[in-house]
Protein backbone atom coordinates (compact mmCIF):
# COMPACT_ATOMS: atom_id res chain seq x y z
CA UNK A 1 0.00 0.00 0.00
CA UNK A 2 1.48 3.53 -1.09
CA UNK A 3 1.47 6.42 0.72
CA UNK A 4 -0.13 9.49 -2.07
CA UNK A 5 0.92 13.16 -1.00
CA UNK A 6 -0.96 15.94 -1.59
CA UNK A 7 1.42 16.85 -4.62
CA UNK A 8 0.72 13.69 -6.22
CA UNK A 9 -2.68 14.62 -6.29
CA UNK A 10 -2.50 18.17 -7.82
CA UNK A 11 -0.14 16.29 -10.45
CA UNK A 12 -2.68 14.01 -11.44
CA UNK A 13 -5.81 15.97 -11.59
CA UNK A 14 -3.76 18.93 -13.42
CA UNK A 15 -3.00 15.87 -15.96
CA UNK A 16 -5.71 14.76 -16.03
CA UNK A 17 -7.77 17.96 -16.62
CA UNK A 18 -5.45 19.45 -18.30
CA UNK A 19 -5.10 22.46 -15.88
CA UNK A 20 -1.79 24.52 -14.83
CA UNK A 21 -0.81 22.40 -12.30
CA UNK A 22 -0.05 25.84 -9.97
CA UNK A 23 -3.61 26.71 -10.53
CA UNK A 24 -5.06 23.49 -8.94
CA UNK A 25 -2.90 23.34 -6.31
CA UNK A 26 -4.70 27.11 -5.55
CA UNK A 27 -8.02 25.28 -6.06
CA UNK A 28 -6.80 22.17 -3.78
CA UNK A 29 -5.30 23.86 -1.11
CA UNK A 30 -8.55 26.57 -0.96
CA UNK A 31 -10.63 23.36 -0.19
CA UNK A 32 -8.79 21.71 2.12
CA UNK A 33 -8.80 25.37 3.80
CA UNK A 34 -12.18 25.30 4.02
CA UNK A 35 -12.59 22.21 5.03
CA UNK A 36 -10.15 22.84 8.27
CA UNK A 37 -11.95 26.49 8.81
CA UNK A 38 -15.71 24.62 8.78
CA UNK A 39 -14.68 21.71 11.01
CA UNK A 40 -12.86 24.34 13.54
CA UNK A 41 -16.56 26.28 13.33
CA UNK A 42 -17.99 23.15 14.76
CA UNK A 43 -19.95 22.60 11.53
CA UNK A 44 -20.26 19.27 9.54
CA UNK A 45 -19.60 18.79 6.37
CA UNK A 46 -21.35 16.26 4.18
CA UNK A 47 -19.99 15.10 0.69
CA UNK A 48 -22.96 13.02 -0.83
CA UNK A 49 -21.63 9.09 -1.06
CA UNK A 50 -17.94 9.86 -0.53
CA UNK A 51 -18.62 10.61 3.76
CA UNK A 52 -19.14 13.07 6.05
CA UNK A 53 -17.36 15.29 8.39
CA UNK A 54 -17.51 16.10 12.38
CA UNK A 55 -16.44 17.04 15.21
CA UNK A 56 -16.72 15.49 18.21
CA UNK A 57 -16.16 16.32 22.00
CA UNK A 58 -14.19 13.86 23.58
CA UNK A 59 -15.32 13.79 27.27
CA UNK A 60 -12.06 14.42 30.02
CA UNK A 61 -11.02 10.83 31.51
CA UNK A 62 -8.37 9.11 33.41
CA UNK A 63 -6.02 7.41 32.20
CA UNK A 64 -2.91 4.82 33.21
CA UNK A 65 0.76 6.27 32.46
CA UNK A 66 2.27 2.71 30.62
CA UNK A 67 5.72 3.32 32.00
CA UNK A 68 5.10 4.48 35.43
CA UNK A 69 1.66 2.99 35.88
CA UNK A 70 0.71 6.58 37.53
CA UNK A 71 -2.31 7.89 37.06
CA UNK A 72 -3.21 10.43 34.45
CA UNK A 73 -5.66 13.26 33.91
CA UNK A 74 -6.77 13.09 30.00
CA UNK A 75 -8.13 16.74 30.11
CA UNK A 76 -10.98 16.51 27.16
CA UNK A 77 -10.53 17.53 23.85
CA UNK A 78 -12.11 18.18 20.14
CA UNK A 79 -11.47 15.45 17.40
CA UNK A 80 -12.60 14.52 13.63
CA UNK A 81 -14.38 11.83 12.54
CA UNK A 82 -15.05 10.43 9.45
CA UNK A 83 -17.76 8.26 8.25
CA UNK A 84 -17.58 6.39 5.16
CA UNK A 85 -20.32 7.69 2.97
CA UNK A 86 -21.88 4.55 0.26
CA UNK A 87 -19.75 4.56 -2.88
CA UNK A 88 -16.47 4.93 -0.75
CA UNK A 89 -17.79 1.68 0.79
CA UNK A 90 -18.64 -0.02 -2.00
CA UNK A 91 -15.46 0.69 -3.93
CA UNK A 92 -13.36 -0.29 -0.63
CA UNK A 93 -14.96 -3.37 -0.96
CA UNK A 94 -14.27 -4.31 -3.91
CA UNK A 95 -11.02 -3.30 -3.92
CA UNK A 96 -10.27 -5.69 -0.19
CA UNK A 97 -12.87 -8.11 -0.76
CA UNK A 98 -13.86 -7.47 2.87
CA UNK A 99 -16.84 -5.74 4.21
CA UNK A 100 -16.14 -2.07 5.56
CA UNK A 101 -17.01 -1.93 9.24
CA UNK A 102 -17.96 1.77 10.19
CA UNK A 103 -20.46 3.54 11.52
CA UNK A 104 -22.08 5.13 7.73
CA UNK A 105 -25.13 3.05 8.36
CA UNK A 106 -26.88 6.15 10.16
CA UNK A 107 -26.44 8.34 6.63
CA UNK A 108 -29.55 8.70 4.91
CA UNK A 109 -29.68 6.73 1.54
CA UNK A 110 -28.21 8.60 -1.22
CA UNK A 111 -30.29 8.99 -4.44
CA UNK A 112 -29.43 6.32 -7.40
CA UNK A 113 -28.05 9.40 -9.76
CA UNK A 114 -25.70 10.71 -7.19
CA UNK A 115 -27.41 13.89 -7.19
CA UNK A 116 -26.39 16.56 -4.97
CA UNK A 117 -29.09 18.57 -2.36
CA UNK A 118 -30.74 20.86 -5.23
CA UNK A 119 -31.39 17.16 -7.15
CA UNK A 120 -33.37 16.09 -4.21
CA UNK A 121 -35.07 19.05 -3.22
CA UNK A 122 -36.27 19.54 -7.01
CA UNK A 123 -37.30 15.93 -6.36
CA UNK A 124 -39.60 16.44 -2.84
CA UNK A 125 -40.79 19.87 -4.68
CA UNK A 126 -42.16 18.07 -7.41
CA UNK A 127 -43.64 15.17 -5.16
CA UNK A 128 -45.69 17.57 -3.12
CA UNK A 129 -47.44 19.30 -6.15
Amino acid sequence: MATITKKELIDRIADSTGGRRVQVKRVVQQFLDEIVNELGKGNRLEFRDFGVFETKLRKARKAQNPKTLEPVEVPEKRTVKFKVGRLMKQRLAEISGAAIDDEAGDIAEMPENGGDDDDVADTEEQQTQ
